[in-house]
């Protein structure tokens, strides 16, 4: 297989989106919000052609930038995690990758953050798929800030401005996405 230009990932992943995870109809979304369309990012991220392309996306956008770790609030980020773990290593950079559970396990080692030990200082871009109000990166600043984690890159697959970036500017943060919503929602 030949490797695609990262255009060309970005171009496919869009079709794949439209194709596979955008569903047109009246549906609440976890922030509660009435909306008349829904991105179903497990369609997209679950797929072995979509899992490939976030993750080679992912790659690209944090290429250069000295992280440490890639990971994010589950559900959202746990395909994506693996994918970019697995390209990464295939593409002879090897990344670690993370987890954030909702809440600390109530057994064996308790931990929220699961995967390799971040250490106070580690440098990690966050990810999850469909950014709205902002809530899961919140939550998960809430979680990686106390361990000194220094959080450098949040990278999202759809953006659907509806408050996610100004809530993560007030902490301080810049949200990336992969697509605005208006590349997505016609």
């Amino acid at each position: 297989m030949n490797p695609m230009s990262i255009s060309e990932v970005r171009k496919n992943l869009q079709a794949l989106i439209l194709k596979t995870a955008y569903i047109k109809g009246k549906v609440i979304l976890s922030s509660g919000k009435e909306s008349d369309y829904y991105i179903d990012a497990r369609l997209l991220t679950l797929n072995a052609e979509g899992a490939y392309l976030c993750g080679r996306m992912i790659l690209d956008m944090i290429k250069g930038a000295g992280i440490d770790a890639v990971g994010g609030p589950t559900l959202g980020a746990d395909p994506m995690v693996g994918a970019v773990g697995s390209l990464s290593f295939q593409e002879g950079r090897p990344i670690d990758t993370f987890i954030i559970r909702k809440e600390p396990k109530k057994h064996g080692q308790q931990k929220q953050v699961e995967g390799p030990i971040l250490k106070s200082g580690a440098r990690v871009a966050l990810i999850d798929d469909v950014a709205t109000t902002g809530k899961a990166f919140l939550e998960s600043l809430d979680v990686l800030e106390p361990m000194g984690i220094k959080v450098e890159k949040l990278i999202c697959i759809v953006n659907r401005w509806e408050g996610a970036d100004e809530a993560l500017a007030k902490r301080g943060y810049k949200l990336t996405a992969m697509f605005d919503i208006s590349e997505i929602h016609t």
